[in-house]
């Protein structure tokens, strides 16, 4: 999988994940889900995101590119 894809499944599962908290535990989880749709909205401009490097760094995931230029 590679590191685009896996930020959009994140994303998605942050938003999913907060849109649930903030029905069943407290209604501040709001706020979780405004940080997530900024730091994507930021994102689609500037091309920079914190989960990217974790992914990068940490887990070893490649970008799109980098996967088809091993082929």
């Amino acid at each position: 999988m590679s590191v685009e894809r896996a930020l959009t499944a994140f994303a998605g599962f942050m938003v999913l994940l907060s849109v649930a908290l903030t029905y069943w535990v407290h209604p501040n989880f709001i706020w979780l889900t405004v940080f997530v749709g900024a730091n994507l909205f930021q994102q689609s401009f500037t091309g920079f995101c914190p989960a990217t490097l974790f992914m990068r760094r940490v887990l070893g995931m490649k970008t799109e590119c980098e996967l088809a230029s091993k082929q």
